[in-house]
């Protein structure tokens, strides 16, 4: 399980053993050092967990609108054990945050649920560009955990 006094996810077991596993990356380009950031901490989680680089599939799309249907396209090549999203979505003085993020969203868990596959979705939601920079590490390691744990129940379910 996770360490409930850190606050965060912490290995307990096998459930975080990434060695077997096959993971799928979207990322979106819009607000790209953040994206890039997300990314990084991401890869090296998982390769801390065991996943090989070669077992890693990385894609970019502009922005978190486009994610959805990118995970859509890894979904249906049945190759990979869970996908990871990563973007970050920072509220300006238009509507548009609440559309993006919303839509963004529900898009993921579609796709998830539609093909029975984990998501770790790590498309930041933030007030401004401090809040994601703060968020940026911890989140895309974060997001690398949850894909491999539940790759692995997901497994342990079937």
């Amino acid at each position: 399980m996770f360490g409930a006094d850190k606050g965060n996810l912490e290995p307990t077991d096998a459930k975080l053993d990434g060695h077997k596993l096959a993971i799928g990356i979207v990322q979106a380009r819009f607000n790209e050092a953040v994206t890039n950031a997300l990314a990084q901490a991401c890869r090296a989680e998982l390769a801390a967990l065991g996943v090989l680089t070669r077992n890693i599939d990385h894609i970019m799309v502009p922005g978190a609108l486009e994610v959805p249907l990118a995970l859509q396209a890894l979904a249906e090549k049945n190759s990979h054990d869970a996908l990871i999203a990563l973007g970050c979505i920072i509220r300006g003085e238009t509507y548009h945050f609440e559309l993006v993020a919303n839509e963004s969203g529900a898009g993921v868990t579609r796709v998830a649920l539609d093909y029975q596959l984990p998501i770790a979705n790590a498309i930041l939601t933030v007030e401004n560009m401090d809040q994601a920079i703060a968020r940026q590490t911890d989140k895309g390691r974060d997001a690398a955990r949850v894909a491999v744990e539940m790759a692995n129940l997901m497994e342990d379910i079937e």
